[in-house]
Formats: C-alpha cells, structure tokens, sequence
C-alpha cells in the first residue's frame, strides 16, 4: 500500500485545496477593492445599455415583418381588459333591466300568459 505522504491523490488532493485556499483570498482582496466595484458597476451598465439596444432592434424587427411589439400586445391585452369589464356591467344591467321588467305591477307571482282558446259555450260539448 502507498504511503500517505507518497500517495498520488493526496498531493493532488493538498494541492487543489491550496490553490484554493490561495484563489479565494485574492478574490476577497479583490472584491474589497472600490477599484473592484468600479468595474462591475460600468459592466452592469455596459449589460443595461446592451439589453435596451438588443429591445429596440426587436421592436423594429418586428414593425418590419408586421407583427405587433411586446408594449403594443401589453396595450392590447389591457384594452381587452377594459372592454370586458364593460361588457360584464352592461350584462350586470341588462340582467336587472330583464328581471324588472318580469315583475308584475302588482307585484303578485308572474303574470299569466292571454288565452288562446275560448271556452266552450253551453250547447257545445267539452
């Protein structure tokens, strides 16, 4: 059996972990830096920047081929919206317009429908 101070990976093992023992101390010293924060605030800004280019070159993409943004299909489906809550009052109301209008002015169950056929006379048979 291999010795534990001659053992392949063991020394790999060891030195992994001083590699990163050592890694994590530069990056903290890094990071402590205002130099550090400096950078990856122009790096947040270059990925904004680059974000809000690559939105309006879709947005003209699209006009080109004739198919609606995603604000103009936002404005859409607000509008929709809108229209069907509309429609829900107007139904709300024409509902109550409809259940009014069955009520009798008297206000006695529902009023009954004319006859249509007369009754029969006393010479006549039933």
């Amino acid at each position: 059996m291999a010795d534990k101070g001659n053992d392949p990976a063991v020394i790999w093992q060891t030195m992994i972990g001083e590699m990163e023992k050592g890694f994590n101390s530069f990056a903290n010293q890094a990071m402590a830096s205002p130099e550090f924060s400096k950078v990856m605030n122009q790096v947040g800004g270059a990925t904004a920047g680059a974000q809000k280019q690559l939105g309006e070159l879709m947005e003209k993409y699209l006009v080109s081929m004739n198919l609606p943004s995603r604000a103009q299909m936002v404005g859409m489906a607000e509008r929709i919206q809108g229209i069907e809550g509309q429609l829900s009052e107007i139904k709300a109301m024409l509902h109550q317009i409809h259940h009014n209008s069955l009520a009798p002015e008297g206000g006695f169950g529902a009023a009954r429908p004319p006859r249509t056929k007369r009754p029969p006379s006393e010479g006549e048979q039933k």
